[in-house]
Parts: C-alpha cells; structure tokens; sequence
C-alpha cells in the first residue's frame, strides 16, 4: 500500500472538520429554520455514501458553506441565503450523481473492450484450428491421389482419370485451404488493431505472400512518422499472434542509402514492438517512392 502524502492527509483532515463543525451549526439552527436542517441532511447523506465520499467536493464545500451562511443569515437575508444554499445543495447532489455515471460509463466501456478482445481470440484460434484441420485433409487427399495416379499409369485412360481427379480434388481443396487462410487472417488483423488500439496497413497477398505497404507519409527525414509507428505496433502484433518463418522488408527511395535507412527504422519499430529480431531481413531499393508505396513488408507463404 502506498503511504498517504501528508498534504493530502491534512486536506482530508481539514475537510471532515469543517463537515462536522457545518453539521453542528446547521443543528443549532435547525430549530429556528427546518431549511437548514433539510439542507444539511441531504449534505450528510452524500458524505455516508462510500462511493460518493470523494466525488465533487468542490461542489460539497460550496453547498456546506452556503447551508452555514443560511443559518446564520439575519432575517432580512434569509430568503436570498435560503435560495443560493439550495441551489448549492442541488448543484452539488447532481454533480455526485454525474460523476458516478461517468464512473460506471467508464467501467462499462473497459468491460466491453475485454469482452470484444476475448471474442475475436476465441475467433481466431478457432479459425487456426480449422485451417490445420483442412492442411491435414489436403494433405492426406493429396498422397491418396497420387497412390492412385501411381495404380494407374500402366493404362492412359485411367492415367488421365486419376490425374483429372486430381486437379478437382486439388484445385477444390486449395479453394477451401485459401479461403481458410484468407479468414484466419482476417481475424488476426481484427485482433491485433483491437489489442494494439492501431489500424494496420493496407495489405494483399500475390505470389510473394501476404504484402503489407507503407505509403509516402510513412517516413520524414528517414525516421517513421508518428501515424507509421501505430501501424508498425499493430503489424507487430499481428506478426506475434500466428505468422511464423522470416518476414522480408523492402524500402525505397532514389537516392542511395536512404531506402536502407528506411528499412532498418522500420525493422527496429518492430523489434522494439515485440517482433524477433531474427526473423526480420532489411534491404533498401534504389527506386523512387511514390505516395501509395514508400515501404513493403513481406510475410512469405
């Protein structure tokens, strides 16, 4: 437990004995004004709740001394003493009532960000699990139809039957695995913008694997800009929850040295983010960067 600074200790102190002498004058008052009374009550019941006690005590101060001032008001000021002292004691009860809304408001949004971290875990890992399921399937399909290609090669027509089957069964079942992968990183982008509180960077897979590309504001003076370093964070988780092997990365610019410069200020973002550094190889490329592409990261197939 941490100890108490001293100042803070003495504020509270100094606090619960104006409260207490505010409560004795409004009871010694009570008698001549009910208002006082009435006032008071509703300032006590605010200081016995535990979980409005440190809630707008700025606003309870206020209420508290203008109460004071009502009870000891003359009688030709009781009625502006009596207004101003009631206003206080609401402004301060809606205060208190705000501030634990906003209190549970925040406490319902955190709930809701684990809540919907948690879910696309869970949507992940299933999606993982089915595209090894379908590696497994595709993989044992394809040793049975090459068995039966093998059977079949003393005959060309059955050669040609078998390597038909082949190429559907093939062709189909790489449709699925695609469309599996394809799925599984969906759900790994959603998790890793979701945990890292960054969007990634436009990506797409071609023959080299899945491409993600860092656009001419990415770098100023050689170093990431603030926007490219969130993007890096979120590339990094992404890079920790499911790829694996080595990760490719490729900067451009005309003159010489500058792409390398580039690639290695983006390698180190991500190392610093959490990516082994072992995995990740940086070249530049004397080529001009243009505005939709000043850096690629490749995550071979």
């Amino acid at each position: 437990m941490k100890p108490v600074p001293m100042k803070a200790t003495a504020l509270r102190a100094c606090r619960l004995l104006l409260a207490l002498s505010l409560a004795l004058a409004g009871l010694a008052a009570a008698a001549e004004d009910p208002a006082v009374a009435q006032l008071s009550q509703r300032l006590m019941t605010i200081q016995a709740n535990p979980d409005a006690a440190e809630l707008a005590a700025f606003e309870r101060l206020q209420a508290q001394q203008a109460v004071a001032e009502l009870a000891k008001a003359k009688r030709r000021d009781q009625d502006q003493a009596r207004y101003l002292a009631e206003r206080r004691v609401e402004i301060a009860e809606t205060s208190v009532r705000a501030a634990l809304a906003r209190r549970e408001v925040d406490r319902l949004e955190r709930t809701r960000s684990e809540l919907l971290i948690e879910a696309s875990r869970r949507d992940a890992q299933r999606a993982r699990q089915e595209t090894e399921r379908l590696r497994v399937q595709a993989q044992i399909q394809a040793e049975e139809a090459e068995q039966l290609r093998q059977a079949a090669e003393a005959e060309a027509l059955a050669r040609q039957d078998a390597e038909t089957a082949l190429t559907s069964v093939a062709g189909k079942q790489t449709a699925r695995l695609s469309a599996a992968q394809q799925n599984a990183a969906r759900l790994a982008r959603e998790e890793a913008e979701l945990v890292s509180g960054n969007k990634l960077p436009g990506s797409k897979f071609d023959s080299r694997g899945e491409v993600f590309t860092f656009n001419g504001d990415a770098f100023a003076a050689g170093s990431l800009s603030a926007g490219a370093k969130g993007q890096a964070k979120a590339l990094a988780e992404y890079l920790n929850i499911g790829k694996k092997g080595r990760i490719r990365i490729e900067a451009y610019d005309a003159a010489a040295g500058v792409g390398q410069q580039r690639a290695q200020a983006l390698r180190d973002a991500l190392v610093a983010a959490g990516v082994n550094a072992s995995r990740l190889q940086a070249s530049g490329k004397k080529a001009a960067a243009t505005k939709a592409r000043a850096a690629e990261v490749i995550i071979a197939p």
